[in-house]
């Protein structure tokens, strides 16, 4: 059993995360029905909680995105979206969203609400995600510094090339380089509200 705070790491960054922090439960209309510690809301085929996920783009179009930190239980080292995080109990979304992508990126952003969805993925026999999770877009230009508690690496990546290394990601029988939300939720970006970024 994992101790109810996360062991302290080498890097000298802050400790941002934490198994005890108090997760936000809902039901699939997004209504509050309790609250539960972030380690046993990802046990097993996990509860439904609130979540976000920041797609953040440069001057170019190009999106950032993050290699996760070795020390996260699920999807280590896998590759995501700019940010993504849980809101905690007593905590909105925009409140969140802006925090967390101090916390991972030192970034500043305005962003912009595109859509809420649910979805459910496990991670080999270690835990589960199981959220409905708003999406966020936004443009900046500041230069990124990663929490290395939180991210292992990032990088900018065209759409073009994302799309290309997604769909790869997808034909090949090795594990997956890229997380499953950032896989449905960029599928709905390009589909859906590409104008919006194009708008940014």
């Amino acid at each position: 059993m994992q101790s109810e705070r996360e062991p302290m790491s080498e890097s000298q960054d802050p400790i941002v995360s934490f198994n005890d922090e108090p997760l936000i439960l809902v039901d699939s209309d997004d209504t509050v029905i309790g609250y539960k510690d972030k380690w046993q809301t990802h046990q097993g085929e996990g509860e439904l909680h609130r979540a976000f996920s920041i797609f953040i783009f440069n001057e170019r179009n190009e999106l950032l995105i993050q290699q996760r930190s070795d020390q996260k239980h699920l999807w280590p080292l896998v590759w995501a979206n700019s940010c993504c995080s849980h809101p905690r109990k007593g905590e909105d979304y925009l409140t969140a969203v802006h925090r967390r992508l101090g916390e991972e990126l030192n970034l500043k952003a305005e962003l912009k609400f595109l859509f809420k969805f649910e979805y459910h993925a496990t991670y080999k026999d270690v835990g589960s995600e199981n959220e409905l999770c708003s999406v966020y877009v936004g443009r900046c230009s500041d230069a990124a510094s990663a929490n290395r508690n939180e991210v292992a690496q990032f990088r900018y990546i065209s759409p073009e090339e994302l799309d290309q290394a997604l769909a790869a990601d997808e034909a090949s029988d090795a594990d997956d380089e890229y997380s499953p939300w950032l896989k449905l939720e960029w599928a709905r970006i390009r589909g859906e509200f590409w104008d919006e970024v194009e708008k940014l």
